[in-house]
């Protein structure tokens, strides 16, 4: 594999020293770092790379999302910015047109946001059936926790005015007549059985969804469900060896007899670019949508609401001494404090119980609404929080709707964390959001809501910390710090090039950096036009 020396630019090594004058890598692997004089006796027929100074950082490593589900997003309509119903009645109807939907296929639309709509609400199950009366409809909720669906779409659900609301879930009625919405359970339990686009349709989409995924500067992402049809799927992708980037993958607890059989060499080892690298659960729901577990009731709630949780004590404690025993990390949805609690609970219940020594570093995923109490207990029993922190920008009026300015202000808690000497991380959830790693550093760096205003000031991060998050302490979080996350000898070759330094511009501007390029184990796999 040909040299590569880098110079002439600002080169981030997020090593204790921070800059380093040059960088050569060879063989997939950085070689040396320091002087440009000193690695020129060891750059012997290398390129030269005169970085003109822009600036050369460690690349971007995804701590979660759903890769599959952002492939698959690309097939549906889009929702994105809906203004009312009108405008996904015409969006869904295009959307027909052009692919010559046949009566009886399933018709899936993405990021659907009823806040962002003129109704301020869902729309019910007759206005669906009404614009799709021969097609399954369902509109999915950009949080991944609810959605909509016409009566089609419930038919094959097998879901009637009788049918009984599932342990962790809701199917709402009005007038004792189904409204087509499905929460949690009702809604994740049921999605899953929708049939995937054909298997041409969807090889093209996660082709493309790669190349989406570096031109963020990514070069490790995360499946971060893995239930038993995607595995097949997954299976394919690297046995035809299909993958550029790094892709983990975390299996669905509750499944993982029938998936881990499927997924030999690949346990915490990769095989073609993909592993298994733990399990994965769910404690509640979803902030935006009032389902996430609190500690205290939520702003306005009659009768004391408080969202409520997927599991029981006693289920959760059973499934923890599961990834203990296997040695298995755990990654665990948390938003609310009262999931969060139960989570740190009934790990320290069960490592007690097993008498277990060994750190699974488990991850308490999104951390939305942790308290700033509940940090120091969190970081003794060794969980790493990965904050959702775009929900500042992205939805941050909602939150304070929904728990008032001085809670909402407290969301995604990234400085304390940084005070008490915590790893966290910082991810999109996509298909929730574009994988935009840039747009999350200026969010945790400004705190800024859509309408400029500052939610939560004493929680703004240095940009240093933002930069760390998306990279040395994801890789900490996936236990590749050896290998990934920062510029040093023998790690792998992992790298991003960026028209400017994050730590340099104006904290406003670090919005407007672009990645140049990204780079996997030296070799080139976006490079802006």
């Amino acid at each position: 594999m040909t040299k590569k020396l880098f110079y002439n630019g600002d080169i981030i090594t997020l090593e204790d020293e921070l800059y380093a004058e040059a960088v050569l890598i060879e063989n997939g692997k950085i070689s040396k770092v320091g002087k440009k004089e000193e690695l020129m006796k060891s750059a012997n027929n290398a390129d030269m790379i005169d970085l003109e100074g822009k600036t050369l950082i460690p690349s971007f490593i995804d701590p979660h999302s759903h890769f599959s589900g952002y492939a698959n997003s690309l097939l549906q309509v889009s929702l994105e910015d809906a203004v009312d119903f009108d405008d996904i009645a015409d969006r869904i109807a295009n959307f027909m047109k052009k692919n010559n939907i046949k009566k009886g296929e399933w018709i899936l639309a993405s990021n659907f946001d009823p806040n962002g709509l003129k109704e301020k609400t869902y729309p019910r199950i007759d206005f669906l059936d009404k614009i799709s009366p021969e097609n399954p409809l369902g509109l999915q909720n950009k949080s991944g926790h609810n959605g909509v669906f016409n009566s089609l779409g419930l038919k094959e659900f097998n879901i009637t005015v009788d049918t009984p609301n599932p342990e962790g879930g809701i199917i709402y009625k009005e007038d004792s007549k189904l409204t087509g919405y499905l929460e949690e359970n009702a809604y994740i339990n049921n999605i899953q059985t929708v049939p995937m686009a054909s298997m041409e349709d969807m090889i093209n989409a996660l082709m493309r969804a790669q190349k989406i995924y570096a031109s963020y500067g990514i070069t490790t992402m995360q499946e971060g469900m893995v239930v038993p049809m995607l595995a097949d799927l997954i299976n394919y992708l690297r046995q035809a060896k299909l993958l550029m980037l790094d892709y983990i993958g975390y299996v669905d607890l509750r499944e993982k007899d029938k998936i881990l059989p499927k997924m030999k060499g690949c346990i915490k080892q990769y095989d073609n670019r993909f592993k298994v690298n733990g399990y994965k659960i769910f404690l509640d729901g979803s902030p935006q949508g009032k389902t996430a577990y609190m500690r205290t009731p939520y702003k306005g709630a009659e009768d004391g609401y408080l969202g409520y949780p997927v599991l029981t004590d006693e289920q959760l404690e059973g499934l923890v001494e599961i990834a203990l025993k296997e040695n298995m990390q755990l990654l665990a949805h948390c938003n609310g404090d009262a999931a969060v609690a139960q989570y740190m609970t009934q790990y320290k219940n069960a490592r007690e119980k097993l008498n277990a020594s060994n750190d699974i570093r488990p991850v308490i995923i999104h951390a939305q609404l942790i308290g700033k109490d509940q940090l120091p207990e969190a970081k003794k029993l060794g969980m790493i929080p990965s904050f959702f922190v775009a929900h500042v920008y992205h939805w941050g009026h909602i939150h304070v709707n929904n728990f008032g300015l001085e809670r909402a202000s407290q969301i995604s808690p990234a400085k304390t964390a940084l005070d008490l000497g915590i790893k966290f991380t910082f991810h999109q959830d996509a298909p929730v959001i574009e994988p935009n790693m840039i747009e999350t550093m200026w969010i945790a760096v400004n705190r800024k809501m859509k309408d400029g205003q500052v939610l939560g000031a004493d929680e703004k991060i240095p940009p240093l910390a933002a930069l760390q998050a998306v990279t040395i302490n994801a890789a900490y979080q996936y236990f590749e710090e050896d290998i990934k996350g920062s510029i040093k000898e023998n790690k792998l070759a992992d790298l991003v090039i960026l028209d400017k330094n994050p730590l340099k511009v104006e904290s406003d501007e670090i919005k407007n950096i672009k990645v140049l390029e990204t780079m996997k184990e030296g070799n080139t796999i976006f490079k802006a036009e």
